[in-house]
């Protein structure tokens, strides 16, 4: 079992739920996130006064999956949420010892 974190934009997010969706993945964790990166965080102005946030707002998705999917699932997040530009975000691939599903007890890969 694997667990696959990515880093995307928050414009992208649609395209990409949507692309999982399509291949079978209709459960990940949504986070809001913060990070700095090649792509600087951005100056707002309000009111005339200018704020430096020297962060870059990102989602991260959490998704628990089975090895035989992890390259599919990466290739549709790749596919759906590039743009080309930088800041696009980062995918990492972890290993998973163990799943319970608290509901029925259920451990391992079914519980996914």
């Amino acid at each position: 079992m694997k667990k696959i974190e990515a880093i995307i934009r928050s414009s992208r997010f649609e395209k990409v739920k949507d692309a999982l969706a399509d291949i079978g993945v209709n459960f990940f964790t949504l986070s809001d996130v913060k990070g700095f990166g090649l792509q600087k965080g951005s100056k707002m102005v309000y009111r005339g006064s200018v704020y430096d946030s020297n962060y870059i707002a990102r989602l991260q998705l959490d998704i628990l999956t089975t090895d035989d999917k992890v390259d599919e699932i990466i290739k549709t997040i790749v596919g759906s949420g590039r743009t080309g530009e930088v800041g696009d975000g980062k995918i990492t691939v972890f290993d998973v010892q163990s799943v319970t599903r608290i509901r029925t007890g259920e451990v391992g890969e079914s519980a996914i």
